[in-house]
């Protein structure tokens, strides 16, 4: 099993430094292998996504991957931007199907920006489709504006768009979770003033005709961000397009305490996938050793599931992270009165500890 490990920028080298030693910890037949990407690719390389890094992450059975992005880059053109990396590689790889879970583990419950009676047993799957819509919409640019309220000043313009095919997928992977979990499918449009999620809304009730036994509801967006806050438990599975996913998975986040929590997974029609924390790079805290690696060692047990095949190891891992957590430690990110701050370096042994039995995971 050959695992691309892409690191990145910020916080990305300490947070994957600590899913490798937990992935090493199983004693599994893997072999990594390690490239740069995003900015720290394009001070090496002069490109954020090199044709070498490319290259391993076709090759490879699946990506591990940090994060990037740091203000320093800003400046650059767009196309030599460090974001542009994660972009490319989901178009290259044709990862199509963002899988963002939302779990309130029970220790965290106060954590979250809600009462704990809202958020407490919350476990919400977001299915975000990731090659289309309004980020990679042609045509888009600036130009001079010929019409609209300010002819002849300079404006900008995106494309949304989708095609049947793309809707049809990303319904089909929905669908078939739904029915894996509660049966229950919440696909959120914004149909009443987009053409773009009318079509979005007809096509996934059509694929629903395959799938009687699951419930479906349909959601206009802001709506749906409001109940995601008023009562969240109402969901199981969403699934909605890659603008209003971005959205809506991050606003998810703080309902379970901290985004450092949020594992991800992008896969494509065969289940390779890319596999990354929700959050971002962070260079704010970059080398202070604080940041939580929680949500990257869950996403590498969301890799073990999804793509390797190995559904025990994962259940070791997040086992693992649940004792952890039991045992009272907390990266600042989640830390509260009565437990125990550690840093990144610290959590991530904690959890090795925890899988291999080798020490005892207490709260001091």
């Amino acid at each position: 099993m050959k695992i691309a490990v892409l690191p990145g920028d910020g916080i990305g080298p300490e947070i994957v430094a600590e899913a490798v030693k937990v992935l090493k910890a199983l004693e599994l037949p893997f072999e990594m292998e390690t490239a740069a990407v995003g900015g720290s690719a394009f001070d090496a390389h002069g490109h954020p996504l090199p044709e070498a890094t490319l290259a391993l992450a076709k090759a490879a059975d699946a990506v591990l991957f940090g994060a990037v992005g740091d203000w320093k880059y800003d400046k650059l053109e767009r196309q030599f931007r460090p974001e542009q990396a994660i972009l490319g590689l989901r178009k290259q790889l044709g990862l199509f199907a963002n899988f963002r879970p939302a779990i309130c583990y029970e220790q965290l419950t106060h954590a979250s920006s809600l009462k704990p009676e809202l958020v407490a047993g919350l476990d919400i799957l977001i299915i975000r489709e990731l090659t289309g819509d309004i980020y990679f919409g042609q045509p888009r640019g600036r130009r001079t504006a010929i019409d609209g309220h300010f002819p002849g000043s300079e404006e900008a313009f995106d494309t949304m768009r989708y095609s049947r095919p793309e809707i049809e997928r990303i319904a089909h992977v929905a669908f078939q979770a739904a029915r894996k979990r509660n049966r229950k499918l919440t696909s959120v449009d914004k149909a009443n003033v987009l053409e773009t999620f009318q079509f979005w809304k007809d096509v996934v009730t059509e694929v629903h005709a395959q799938y009687p036994d699951v419930q479906l509801e349909h959601l206009y967006v802001d709506n749906a961000a409001m109940q995601l806050v008023r009562a969240p438990k109402a969901f199981d599975v969403v699934v909605t397009g890659n603008l209003f996913g971005d959205i809506l998975s991050d606003e998810a986040a703080l309902l379970t305490g901290s985004i450092g929590m949020l594992p991800s997974a992008c896969l494509d029609k065969n289940g390779k996938g890319l596999y990354e924390p929700s959050h971002g790079s962070a260079p704010d805290i970059a080398g202070k050793g604080v940041a939580n690696p929680l949500a990257t060692i869950l996403s590498a047990a969301m890799m073990l599931r999804y793509t390797l095949n190995q559904p025990e190891a994962a259940d070791r891992i997040e086992s693992a992270v649940k004792a952890v957590l039991g045992a009272g430690l907390r990266t600042g990110d989640i830390w509260s009165e009565g437990t125990t701050k550690v840093g990144t370096r610290a959590m991530g042994d904690a959890v090795v500890a925890a899988i291999t039995g080798k020490t005892t995971i207490t709260k001091t």
